[in-house]
């Protein structure tokens, strides 16, 4: 435990799911661009992630930034650590970089 609840939160999540995304909105429903161009990225791939709203709950919302160290939203988190916004996983699947962190991590998506 830690001196944050939002972060044992955080924790609970990443560890529960391989693939989550904190994110503004849904993955149904993104509120952002930047929230929408990584739900498309990881949608094309068919990866199964898990989508939390930050817009639901401030505490999470500021909290995530804390436990990143990462001061934006969308934040990508496979198999409980940390990848990146949405440049850095736009990136990462343009250049196949994500589709090898998969492989490498052993999550499932249509090559």
């Amino acid at each position: 435990m830690s001196d944050n609840p939002a972060f044992d939160r955080i924790k609970s999540e990443t560890s529960e799911s391989d693939v989550v995304l904190f994110m503004k909105g849904t993955p149904m429903f993104p509120q952002c661009g930047f929230s929408a161009a990584v739900v498309g990225a990881l949608t094309q791939m068919q990866v199964k992630f898990k989508g939390i709203n930050v817009l639901e709950d401030a505490e999470i919302r500021e909290g995530i930034k804390d436990f990143s160290n990462w001061p934006t939203i969308p934040q990508l988190y496979v198999k409980g650590e940390f990848v990146g916004g949405c440049d850095i996983v736009k990136e990462m699947y343009e250049t196949g970089e994500l589709q090898k962190m998969f492989d490498d991590k052993s999550i499932e998506y249509a090559a």
